[in-house]
């Protein structure tokens, strides 16, 4: 049976996110939640720089990103997300995709991004994901084809690719695939062993690049490694270079409401600590 959140935890939840509003399973509420959700919790993947492993059963999940007050990746968020949901009325169930943003045609890429589909009680069904980071939605999109959407700081479409489609950005003239999905619910298992991957494999991303991002209603924050870009919705660009890991923890906090013990350090190998 798929996870929801206890009584106590869905406020606890809805407190974390800020939101006062209705709770009906209505297309209206799925909009409101996914919104405050993307504004508050922070997508991160700071636990595995800490040389942890990341667990996305419900309980650890609700407890580092609702009661510890940390953020997350697609695994954490979207389980999150989608139990809340759940518990609101909604029918859930978790998606699959190959992340494809800024990755050449001819890179294969595997299947460890988790969405949702998302279907309220007055609507058709939607795509709801609060764990991309550098381009998450800020709100949900409608399951249909060929129509630009509005949801966070650039133009949205999906498209099809034989039996997938594919979730597009607008940057500028130019739309680029963020990520390509099958719109069929998968098992556990299959998440498992996406977490698996993205936390724990050699090749990961995630193990060797730090990484976070916050998207708010007229701004988006991003941290990669050193590098912090504030991108606004006007087109205005701002970037700064962390100088020291010090800096860095005055960041997390500042800009991304992530806050750590002083002397923390992340490393980007378990022998180096960041930035070197």
């Amino acid at each position: 049976m798929a996870a929801s959140l206890t009584p106590s935890d869905l406020e606890a939840y809805l407190d974390r996110i800020g939101h006062a509003g209705p709770r009906e399973p209505t297309a209206a509420v799925l909009a409101a939640v996914h919104a405050a959700h993307a504004r508050t919790i922070p997508f991160e993947n700071l636990d595995i720089l800490l040389g942890r492993t990341i667990a996305t059963d419900l309980a650890a999940v609700t407890r580092k990103l609702v009661h510890d007050r940390r953020g997350g990746y697609c695994f954490e968020q979207n389980a999150l997300l989608g139990a809340a949901l759940r518990t609101l009325g909604f029918d859930v169930a978790p998606l699959l995709g190959r992340v494809r943003w800024q990755v050449p045609p001819d890179v294969a890429t595997p299947l460890v991004h988790q969405v949702l589909h998302v279907t309220p009680a007055d609507a058709g069904p939607r795509l709801a994901d609060v764990g991309f980071g550098s381009m998450s939605l800020t709100r949900p999109l409608r399951l249909v084809e060929d129509e630009e959407q509005s949801s966070g700081l650039e133009p949205r479409r999906l498209v099809r690719r034989g039996p997938l489609l594919a979730h597009q950005a607008r940057l500028g003239e130019t739309w680029g695939d963020v990520y390509t999905f099958a719109p069929e619910p998968v098992a556990a298992v299959d998440l498992e062993l996406g977490n698996w991957y993205a936390c724990a494999h050699p090749q990961s991303a995630f193990r060797h690049q730090l990484r976070a991002s916050l998207t708010l209603d007229d701004r988006r924050h991003t941290l990669l490694n050193r590098d912090l870009t504030v991108r606004h919705a006007d087109g205005r660009v701002e970037r700064r270079v962390i100088a020291d890991a010090d800096e860095l923890l005055a960041v997390l906090a500042g800009y991304f409401g992530l806050h750590f013990p002083a002397g923390t350090r992340f490393a980007l190998r378990p022998d180096v600590p960041w930035p070197v």
